[in-house]
């Protein structure tokens, strides 16, 4: 096994047992019998490893500046109008592949849980100022709805979703993930978001 090979090797059994931040790269270094220069020999920083380890295609990150970029009431149709352009661009064909592995791999599936989260969600809603006691629902939210697209949209492909043009879908669908970005959070959710476990 190359040193490269290792280094994956190693990282996804990191990342997937310990999440994204208390992975470091001393530690995925030394599972791999490496030394850490090697890691940024191969890959460059911890980033560029997880997204190497999860053979993610994109980085939400790259898309977040042009999401936050407007007005507030608005986040909710340019994430969902983003989100629809990757998807239908090749990066997305290879995203399906990264997702369909994940249903068949606990390894796989806690990565895109960690992809999910540190690089998407909790970037977005902490460029909304979102109070960190919400921002963790809320991210669940928004995932449930944007990973039921994919379902729909990409996988199964159901119509009339399927083959619907980006304008209808982020008609339809943008006010929800508006809605759950920033709105108002009432009854039982809004008690258990500030009383978690109570």
């Amino acid at each position: 096994m190359s040193s490269r090979d290792a280094v994956l090797r190693a990282a996804r059994e990191q990342f997937s047992r310990r999440g994204y931040d208390a992975a470091t790269v001393r530690a995925i270094a030394a599972e791999a019998g490496v030394d850490p220069s090697m890691i940024n020999h191969h890959f460059g920083t911890k980033e560029q490893l997880f997204m190497a380890a999860l053979e993610s295609p994109v980085d939400p990150k790259e898309h977040l500046t042009a999401v936050l970029d407007g007005p507030r009431d608005g986040v909710g149709e340019r994430l969902v109008w983003r989100f629809l352009t990757v998807w239908d661009s090749p990066a997305g064909a290879a995203g399906v592949a990264v997702l369909r592995t994940s249903m068949q791999h606990e390894w796989s599936a806690a990565l895109v849980r960690e992809f999910i989260l540190n690089r998407a969600t909790k970037p977005l809603l902490a460029g909304l100022g979102v109070p960190a006691e919400e921002a963790s629902w809320r991210g669940s939210l928004v995932a449930s709805q944007l990973s039921g697209l994919i379902l729909t949209r990409y996988l199964i492909k159901l119509e009339p979703i399927a083959s619907a043009p980006h304008a209808v879908v982020v008609q339809a669908l943008g006010p929800t993930i508006q809605r759950y970005l920033t709105g108002a959070v009432s009854g039982g959710l809004s008690d258990w978001i500030t009383k978690p476990g109570d």
